[in-house]
């Protein structure tokens, strides 16, 4: 039975009340009133809700029921329609997106990376675009400019695109993903990665490399950053955040805090006479900070991958190995021309070795061991 402009100003017991058509006057517990339209799209039910009560009367919640009726026997659903009208940007969605995720992700680099990232390269070109209106060739717009010039940077903001428009195909704002595999045929090949791993050098032309270095356009810190990465087999950030304050000469170490590590515990480096050298040359462009390779343009901050990626480009480097890349090439070394044990050769990489009975158990970090093999990996690096 249709209700009266009358009942529905009345009426305060909690429940459903309809008007018929599927539209109900729903009243809550505290006392709030809505409209809300029960209809079946695809064999499936819906619930649209059609405005508070009594802002929207009766007769205006008819009117929109009766509207939401023709788009279903026109084969449209409503619940659809109401989505693409709160339809966000590309920017909007990515921030959405950066925040459910920044809780889980503990490497505070990467973080920053992330959105500064698509702030730079992703947000002038779609950044203002509704989801439902990004194609394929916008995306490309975004990643030619970068795909071989900058390959790595290029891949992770593809990366990251197809996250954000994966998330907008969960929530029903779109129905494929536009950086996805059907852009491959528009994008050169990238530089060659080698069963899933950053592109390395083999460890016969290590030597070369490094003379290389030593001889590029990039700055004194970029350069000597870099040979210490080589020399100490460290991760980029590990390298890039080197402190004085983490450097024991006397006793040939360097100890590098949790904080700092991608497994989150401390790790020790015995430093080899090359790498001694490289620090006594680092002495000369401290800036006061505690920081050994401190940015030449930022006084006390830490030089930024992208500074070490062009130093290995001024070198002539960058299409054939990547910073990481020197920890493949002292690792195959290692294998193949030295007798050093195998958990030697993986706590040089910082790597956890056996599983969590038998690390419970072997609390050395075989620093005599290490120690050697860093000494050998130098002379050999340093081409003596």
């Amino acid at each position: 039975m249709a209700l009266t402009a009358i009942q529905a100003k009345k009426l305060d017991k909690p429940g459903m009340h309809g008007d018929g058509g599927g539209l109900y006057l729903r009243i809550t517990k505290s006392g709030s009133r809505s409209w809300m339209l029960r209809i079946t799209v695809d064999g499936r039910r819906r619930d649209l809700g059609l405005g508070r009560f009594p802002e929207v009367s009766l007769a205006d919640a008819r009117k929109r029921a009766t509207a939401h009726r023709l788009t279903v026997a026109d084969g449209g659903d409503p619940l659809a329609e109401k989505r693409k009208a709160k339809m966000p940007t590309f920017e909007e969605a990515a921030r959405i997106v950066f925040e459910a995720n920044t809780a889980r992700w503990r490497n505070g680099k990467h973080t920053r990376t992330w959105i500064q990232s698509l702030e730079r390269h992703a947000f002038p070109v779609i950044g203002s675009m509704k989801l439902d209106r990004i194609g394929r060739e916008d995306v490309l717009r975004v990643l030619t400019p970068i795909w071989t010039e900058r390959p790595e940077t290029a891949r992770r903001v593809r990366q990251r695109i197809r996250t954000i428009l994966r998330w907008a195909q969960a929530h029903g704002y779109v129905e494929h993903n536009a950086a996805g595999e059907g852009i491959d045929g528009a994008l050169a090949p990238m530089p060659k990665i080698i069963n899933g791993h950053l592109r390395a050098l083999p460890y016969q032309e290590v030597p070369e490399a490094v003379e290389a270095i030593r001889g590029g356009r990039a700055s004194i810190a970029a350069k000597l950053c870099i040979e210490w990465a080589i020399l100490t087999a460290a991760r980029s950030g590990e390298a890039r955040g080197a402190r004085w304050s983490e450097i024991d000469e006397d006793n040939r170490l360097w100890t590098i805090p949790g904080d700092r590590m991608k497994a989150h515990q401390e790790h020790r480096v015995p430093l080899s006479d090359a790498a001694l050298a490289v620090l006594e040359k680092a002495k000369g462009i401290a800036d006061g900070s505690d920081l050994v390779f401190p940015s030449p343009l930022k006084r006390g901050n830490a030089l930024s991958d992208n500074t070490l990626m062009k130093a290995l480009r001024s070198a002539g480097l960058a299409e054939k190995t990547t910073l990481h890349g020197f920890r493949s090439s002292f690792r195959d070394w290692a294998a193949e021309n030295t007798g050093a044990a195998w958990a030697a050769m993986e706590l040089s990489l910082a790597h956890s070795v056996g599983n969590s009975v038998e690390r419970a158990y072997a609390r050395s970090d075989l620093i005599d061991q290490r120690r050697d093999l860093m000494q050998k990996w130098a002379t050999y690096a340093e081409g003596c």
